[in-house]
């Protein structure tokens, strides 16, 4: 399976102000990765793939900048954090891992699915699935398995987007053929593994920690070449955090998020070209 594979990771608004400018940054300094044989995204990172295989880099960057209506803040609170620490030091396996969180995401008082949904549609410039491959990644709340879904899945692009982008805890797990989905980052952040196969690979990746059971974008990336895949990883650089703020899922950072990637693209020009053949 050879050829090249984007990975775009999860990261909340944040991540998808900043992988949306890190594309842009990189495509105006003549590195383009809009042409990527298959995307693979995992929550933020599913937002963007849709956007950038309905669009065009400019166009996806722009969406960054305009004012976030229909969206809906969330926050993820100390308390829900430490049951995210509970159960990554309590799991061996990214499917119990994902069993435990499943379990509080089920239990968990959350906005409406319906408003969540409405908002997630107002994030995509198309309802309908791309021709070039795009991958979407989520969690099944009961067995904690990580599933992929594409055009071949037969399920609604819009859903798709909702379900790995359903943080545990703060937006509702969404029901897909009569099982319920939680954010595919709960099974890795990148799951850059998903790209095994191809030999070039770049991984955007607002979040790099593994941790437990968890495997970090970094370690993945390794691994990918260790089999002969050439492959870089792109993480925000210190200033890029400090764009992020505080509060990762609150909608009003993804301008400044992506103004801080697109500046942030020019350190990564080089290492990125040398991978995709730019």
């Amino acid at each position: 399976m050879a050829g090249k594979a984007l990975v775009l990771g999860g990261g909340g608004s944040s991540g998808i102000g900043w992988m949306a400018g890190v594309l842009y940054g990189l495509g105006e300094a003549g590195v383009d990765l809009s042409d990527a044989d298959v995307v693979i995204g995992t929550s933020a990172g599913s937002t963007v793939g849709a956007q950038l295989r309905a669009g065009t880099l400019e166009e996806v960057y722009e969406r960054q900048l305009a004012a976030p209506e229909g969206e809906i803040p969330g926050r993820l609170g100390i308390s829900l954090l430490l049951r995210y620490a509970w159960a990554t030091v309590t799991s061996r396996t990214p499917e119990a891992y994902g069993r435990k969180i499943g379990r509080m995401a089920l239990a968990a008082r959350t906005p409406a699915a319906a408003a969540r949904r409405a908002a997630i549609e107002t994030r995509l410039v198309s309802p309908e699935w791309p021709d070039r491959a795009l991958h979407i990644t989520a969690v099944d709340t009961v067995t904690g398995e990580l599933r992929v879904f594409d055009k071949g899945s037969g399920v609604p692009l819009g859903d798709a987007v909702a379900a790995s982008c359903a943080v545990p805890g703060v937006w509702p797990p969404v029901t897909i053929e009569d099982r319920r989905w939680i954010d595919g980052g709960i099974h890795s952040a990148a799951n850059a593994q998903l790209a095994e196969g191809y030999d070039q690979v770049v991984v955007l990746a607002p979040i790099t920690l593994g941790g437990g059971p968890l495997v970090s974008p970094l370690a993945q990336t390794r691994r990918l070449v260790e089999q002969g895949a050439r492959a870089v990883v792109v993480s925000p650089s210190p200033e890029a955090k400090q764009a992020f703020g505080r509060n990762p899922l609150d909608p009003s950072v993804r301008a400044a998020a992506a103004r801080a990637g697109r500046e942030q693209a020019a350190a990564h020009v080089g290492e990125v070209a040398k991978v995709w053949g730019s």
